[in-house]
């Protein structure tokens, strides 16, 4: 028998309160606005409800079962798409800790595959469903919370690395290679968002080459580096505009545009409105509305 009927509950009952190694429960009662998510390093899985996440041109839409895990810092944008006060969206999740996934690295086969995404979507096992289970049940026993709490969250990132999304869970434990070349070119990226930049200077600033750039990068991003670059870009002036609306050319200049047009026509394509009419009416919503959940 499927152990989500609990958790639902136990992420219902604890939701808002804090939570110790990591953990974080969140509930929402209304779908929210598109908005940029933290993404890594982490496992999610959703108890209640549903929520849809965008990265690049990859659409991800997951629900109650399903669980998320992301390796790396990604410009993700996500909210709730089903939730109401009879039947919140209810999420549990786990920051994934580097120093323990290195740690079981250590008792599993060494991988010798292609990069895996930084970002995966899975509905949950039986087993893994058990762990979450017994996680969230030690938060109603303190006693034994201190005693168990680091045998079960190990249990769960063995789960994990041993799921068909094991060789994105793999990439946090990783203390070199490919992937902590791309966390350098992502790093970069954002650091020179505005600024006009060609790949071979982010391959000399991960350490790359060009060719194997693109091809690690595509794999865990789901993008160019140049296309990420444009998603920072508007994703940093959507938060520039909810300060500063009546600015609409300052914000689209501080962030890299040149041509005010060009600006207008990325951000409708990717917001659905152009960036004036979307700062007005996101000053309108309610600021729960925007949370990360």
């Amino acid at each position: 028998m499927s152990a989500l009927p609990e958790i639902r509950d136990l992420v219902l009952r604890h939701a808002g309160r804090p939570a110790p190694g990591g953990l974080a429960l969140h509930r929402s009662d209304s779908p929210t606005e598109p908005m940029p998510s933290q993404s890594a390093p982490v496992f999610a899985l959703i108890a209640q409800g549903a929520k849809y996440a965008v990265l690049g041109e990859r659409v991800f839409s997951y629900g109650a079962g399903q669980f998320v895990v992301a390796s790396t810092e990604l410009p993700v944008i996500a909210h709730v798409s089903e939730a109401s006060p009879a039947t919140p969206y209810l999420v549990l999740g786990l920051a994934l800790r580097p120093p323990l996934i290195a740690e079981l690295l250590l008792e599993t086969p060494p991988s010798r595959g292609e990069p895996a995404a930084g970002i995966a979507v899975s509905t949950a096992s039986d087993d893994l469903l058990d762990v979450v289970v017994r996680l969230l049940r030690l938060l109603d026993r303190p006693d034994d919370q201190r005693v168990l709490w680091a045998g079960v969250e190990r249990e769960l990132v063995w789960r994990l690395l041993t799921s068909e999304q094991g060789g994105t869970v793999r990439q946090i434990g990783l203390g070199d290679g490919n992937v902590v070349q791309i966390e350098r070119a992502i790093r970069w990226i954002r650091e020179h968002h505005a600024d006009l930049f060609r790949v071979e200077d982010v391959a000399r600033a991960a350490g790359m080459s060009v060719t194997s750039l693109h091809r690690h990068f595509r794999a865990v991003t789901t993008m160019t580096p140049i296309q990420f670059q444009k998603l920072i870009r508007l994703q940093e002036a959507r938060a520039r505009l909810l300060a500063e609306p009546g600015d609409v050319a300052g914000v689209g200049f501080a962030v890299g545009y040149e041509s005010a047009s060009q600006f207008s026509r990325e951000y409708r394509r990717l917001f659905g409105l152009p960036p004036g009419q979307d700062a007005a009416r996101l000053s309108r919503v309610d600021p729960a509305q925007l949370a990360d959940v």
